[in-house]
């Protein structure tokens, strides 16, 4: 079953997000992930949730993407981040 991380991201520092996001591709890429939604326009329908900018990635399955969460190639990109903006993060698994 396929698994989706969904992410909610906010931008401090374009120039260290950038960085970030470099080096998440790369980690993506190496699991066998594709990006779905990576920003764009965002309308609310309901509720008080306003996010800045939406990422999900579908994986083939759970462990893969938990696989991905921990591999070195991520955690790096982690530490890239930081300072960078405010990350909020799940996975789902889904159809």
């Amino acid at each position: 079953m396929s698994a989706y991380v969904i992410a909610d991201v906010t931008v401090t520092d374009a120039d260290q997000m950038a960085k970030y996001r470099e080096w998440s591709t790369k980690a993506a890429a190496e699991f066998g992930a594709s990006f779905i939604v990576r920003g764009g326009a965002i309308t609310v329908f309901e509720g008080d949730w306003k996010p800045s900018r939406v990422v999900i990635l579908q994986f083939p399955d759970s462990d893969t993407a938990k696989k991905w969460y921990a591999s070195e190639t991520y955690q790096h990109a982690i530490t890239l981040r930081k300072n960078a903006g405010v990350m909020r993060m799940v996975m789902v698994e889904g159809v």
